[in-house]
């Protein structure tokens, strides 16, 4: 359930619903709108039977909401989010890029592609320090190294920085070094580690499982957000399907549902959503052209020589094609009027 605020209440009358509504058992959660606020209620509503909210100062209505998931709902929050990263606003109209290498290899390696992607006006340097793999066998990541390596990389470019953080052990350490902690597909539903990133104080990006439905990539959005962390942004990746011929199936229309359905920003990540860098650039123009607020993209200075990843990997030359489209699409939208909102 959610109470909808008048524009006009005062903040004792947001006090006085809280209170009422703490007083039954249940959790309330105030979240800010442009035009008014609104008080989220978590647990089970008809302890409110007892409570005439609607009659209470500065209420102008309450609502139920039926969906399993509240806080992540555009029932809960009308108004679209944006999230900030450090100053990099997701959801603001602008498409926000996040770009780089699949794992950081060396020092050398992930300098050179952070200004690539720097060079080409991407904000984020994506790459991983910790890398989940299929096989056992396969290249896992620098570790603390890279992790040290993304942060002088920060530190030479500007660019803020997303890495994947696998276990709730490396939560803490990884919070030190990145502007914004992923939470991969494979570990959409490790509720464990969602709840663990929810009090890590960080905005968290979170991937949609291999074969997760729209419903439980939501919700595992909510187990973040219930542990007080509003800042999540969701990454449509693909999703296993009987198709081989790409390495997922990109799944656009989880960028429009996820709209209708969530006031959370979601990106796209072409790479991983075809397995083939020919396909990242017309994918990363249809998701803009979709509404999606940005995009992630595997850019290596050699993908030839990639410890992971390479066929979906851009080349520089290829990355900055991408990135010419990408400019050109937004900027025709924005000058035709075409707002996310209306898509």
């Amino acid at each position: 359930m959610v109470i909808i605020m008048n524009p006009d209440a005062s903040a004792q009358n947001i006090k006085d619903v809280i209170e009422a509504v703490e007083s039954v058992g249940l959790e309330a959660k105030v979240m800010e709108g442009s035009q008014q606020k609104i008080v989220g209620v978590i647990g089970d509503k008809t302890k409110l039977a007892s409570v005439p909210v609607d009659a209470m100062d500065g209420v102008e209505q309450s609502v139920s909401i039926s969906k399993s998931y509240k806080l992540a709902s555009r029932e809960f929050h009308p108004q679209s989010s944006v999230i900030d990263v450090d100053g990099v606003k997701i959801g603001g109209g602008t498409p926000v890029v996040m770009a780089g290498p699949c794992a950081v290899e060396s020092r050398e390696q992930l300098f050179e592609a952070a200004d690539i992607v720097k060079s080409a006006g991407a904000q984020f340097l994506r790459g991983g320090a910790y890398k989940p793999r299929t096989s056992p066998y396969s290249f896992q990541g620098l570790e603390q190294q890279g992790l040290e390596y993304l942060a002088e990389a920060r530190e030479r470019t500007g660019l803020k920085i997303v890495t994947e953080v696998t276990v709730v052990e490396a939560i803490e350490q990884v919070a030190k070094y990145a502007d914004m902690l992923q939470i991969g597909a494979r570990n959409m539903q490790n509720f464990g580690l969602l709840k663990e990133v929810g009090k890590c104080g960080k905005p968290v990006l979170l991937k949609r499982g291999l074969a997760a439905t729209i419903d439980e990539w939501l919700n595992a959005a909510e187990y973040i957000m219930n542990e007080g962390n509003p800042d999540v942004v969701l990454c449509e990746r693909g999703i296993r399907t009987y198709e081989t011929y790409t390495r997922n199936t990109l799944d656009l229309s989880a960028v429009a549902a996820v709209k209708h359905l969530s006031h959370l920003p979601v990106i796209v990540d072409p790479s991983h959503g075809t397995g083939k860098w020919r396909m990242v650039r017309p994918m990363a123009l249809a998701a803009i052209a979709s509404g999606a607020d940005g995009l992630m993209m595997e850019v290596h200075p050699n993908p030839a020589k990639a410890l992971s990843d390479g066929p979906q990997s851009l080349t520089p030359e290829h990355y900055r094609e991408v990135m010419n489209g990408i400019w050109k699409l937004s900027k025709f939208m924005q000058d035709e009027g075409i707002a996310v909102s209306e898509l």
